[in-house]
């Protein structure tokens, strides 16, 4: 840090949040605003200072001194947004610019008061520029470094090569901009920044640290800290004017070709690449069409125009598929296209896949399904996101093709099959229950997730359930035996609660192969040919015997399990969902999902 101080040029807007809350919000600068941050004034406009309001005030001593007030909370985002068009309109003038904070941004001085005859014509080319393209009043400070020129900014002053640290001598130590700094200093008898810079500089680091240290170097003009200009974005939107209104196809797909090799040419020239592409249109009657693809991979010259004369494609033809409405065809050629690139990043930046994701095969389908999509629309084309739900629709979710793929509930997709060893086998046919969150009346049998009274359960606390058709005689299935009360228990109780998957309720793997789109009527019905049925306490009527299917014939049930209760948002009546699901062999080696809901017997699934 032993370099000599930069000549630095710094553009200053007084009140900028002001400003910007008049720009973004509408309030209106002319009348008493100030702008509050933890319940203090951080800025205030002229008329708000008139009124004896300063930058420190309380809020409620802010408006006891103005009783027709306007406050404004503070919003960095706002002044950030804001003060954009500022500094593009000084960039417009010189180069390198670095933002300091919204409402000051600081260039090196040297090159355009050589380029605009002098530092003073500069200073007024800038503010000029800013007036006119922003409609913004803004002032000028020049000074040897940032600290320097800050201050001068705000009287609007060119301080002269060498005169930096006379400049500064004579200013409050407050200007360093450091309440906890300046009020020690103030007690120490230390006032201006000529008492402070004459300090020794060992002496400082000492007693004030790293910080104050700092802070002693700025004060005696020794801020030599280069400017950290920021980069101008890069224009890399292609833009094609047509004289004849494009309307056919073969025409779009030339004019889609040398477009797309013009975008690609400027990506490559900036070291860019982009995975989502803008497409925009504009017919000769004035209607604008818009249309963004995405691509997971780097979208190459042939990729590109690839999406642009699918898009065109449809756009002017305006086919689509089997079923469906045919979308409105443009009322008149094409005359302007556009390509703006989206989700640009750098082009050395996204890896391949290791086991070849993005291989050509992969590359063919994926243009394929594009192209579908750009004639038929994105929701033509979707995959499917597994995730959390209890039932094997829940946890499944359709995306369109190439949309990020998030689950629509969260949880995990549905677990493995426990080992032997792990949990022993349950009989089919056996009442299998799910846990619940809520405490159940020991005896009763867990698995419905609600919190309504179950009806008296027996002394011994054990529901046996009946066996399987097909089991062998005499054989028992496992009953579901919720802990009586007592240590060991409520002990039980703890373990099992904590080794429960978070979806109670949701069906055991493995999952269905197909699941319906909409349930099917089912009738099940016992061995003597009454339907069966599941009681409250989740006890079935009889053995499963045999399954009808909507109008088709009979099929006997060779093997069945269940029921898997759920009891749904039992707390919104209008929205409750109580229903038990079995899963149920036939005779032909089928094995269906069956759920029954208010009596009603229903086909969800299919297992292969």
């Amino acid at each position: 840090m032993s370099g000599v101080p930069q000549r630095t040029l710094l553009l200053w807007c007084p009140d900028w949040p002001v400003l910007a809350a008049e720009i973004v919000d509408g309030v209106p600068a002319t009348d008493p605003v100030v702008v509050l941050h933890a319940n203090r004034v951080v800025a205030c406009s002229e008329r708000a200072r008139a009124e004896g309001i300063r930058r420190g005030l309380r809020r409620r001593e802010a408006q006891g001194r103005c009783p027709h007030l306007t406050v404004v909370d503070h919003d960095p985002g706002r002044d950030a947004r804001a003060f954009e068009p500022v500094v593009a309109a000084v960039e417009e003038v010189v180069a390198g610019v670095e933002v300091i904070r919204p409402g000051a941004c600081a260039t090196a001085a040297r090159g355009p008061s050589r380029y605009l005859g002098g530092e003073e014509a500069a200073a007024e080319r800038i503010v000029e520029h800013v007036a006119q393209s922003c409609a913004v009043e803004s002032q000028v400070g020049i000074a040897d470094g940032v600290f320097a020129a800050g201050l001068a900014a705000r009287e609007g002053r060119i301080v002269a090569p060498g005169g930096t640290r006379e400049f500064l001598a004579a200013r409050p130590v407050e200007a360093l901009g450091r309440p906890a700094l300046a009020d020690l200093l103030r007690r120490l008898g230390v006032r201006t920044l000529g008492d402070f810079a004459a300090l020794p500089a060992g002496d400082v680091l000492a007693r004030f640290g790293f910080d104050g240290a700092l802070a002693h170097r700025l004060a005696g003009g020794r801020d030599d800290r280069p400017l950290a200009v920021r980069q101008p974005p890069a224009d890399l939107i292609v833009t094609a004017d047509y004289d004849e209104p494009v309307d056919r196809v073969d025409a779009a797909a030339f004019a889609a070709r040398t477009l797309a090799e013009l975008l690609h040419e400027r990506l490559a020239g900036y070291g860019l690449a982009c995975t989502r592409l803008g497409i925009e249109a504009v017919t000769a009657h004035g209607q604008e069409l818009h249309r963004v693809w995405r691509h997971d991979g780097l979208l190459t010259a042939a990729a590109i125009a690839d999406r642009v004369r699918w898009q065109l494609d449809g756009w002017l033809t305006g086919s689509n598929g089997r079923g469906g409405t045919r979308p409105a065809r443009p009322t008149a050629g094409i005359v302007r296209l556009r390509l703006v690139p989206d989700g640009v990043l750098a082009q050395a930046g996204l890896q391949p896949g290791l086991w070849g994701e993005t291989g050509a095969e992969r590359e063919r389908a994926h243009r394929a399904l594009s192209r579908v999509q750009g004639i038929l629309g994105p929701e033509a084309v979707v995959t499917a996101v597994l995730g959390g739900g209890r039932s094997p629709a829940d946890q499944v979710r359709l995306v369109p093709w190439g949309d990020e793929r998030v689950p629509a509930r969260p949880g995990p997709p549905p677990l493995p099959p426990a080992s032997p060893a792990a949990a022993p086998p349950v009989p089919a046919g056996s009442v299998r229950g799910v846990a619940s969150s809520r405490p159940v009346p020991a005896g009763s049998v867990r698995g419905v997730t609600s919190s309504r009274p179950a009806p008296a359960a027996p002394a011994s606390g054990v529901t046996p359930s009946r066996p399987a058709a097909g089991a062998a005689p005499g054989a028992a299935s496992a009953p579901v035996v919720v802990p009586p009360g007592g240590r060991a228990g409520r002990r039980a109780g703890r373990g099992r609660a904590m080794a429960e998957p978070p979806w109670p309720g949701r069906i055991p793997p493995p999952a269905p192969a197909v699941v319906l789109p909409a349930p099917l009527a089912a009738d099940v019905r016992d061995a003597a040919g009454d339907p069966v049925v599941v009681s409250a306490r989740l006890a079935v009527s009889a053995a499963p015997a045999r399954l009808t299917v909507g109008d088709g014939r009979p099929a006997e049930i060779t093997g069945w399990a269940g029921p898997w209760p759920v009891d749904e948002r039992w707390w919104a009546p209008a929205e409750a969902r109580r229903r038990a699901r079995f899963q149920v062999s036939l005779a032909d080696g089928a094995a269906l999902l069956l759920a029954v809901e208010g009596g009603q017997w229903l086909v969800e699934a299919i297992y292969d």
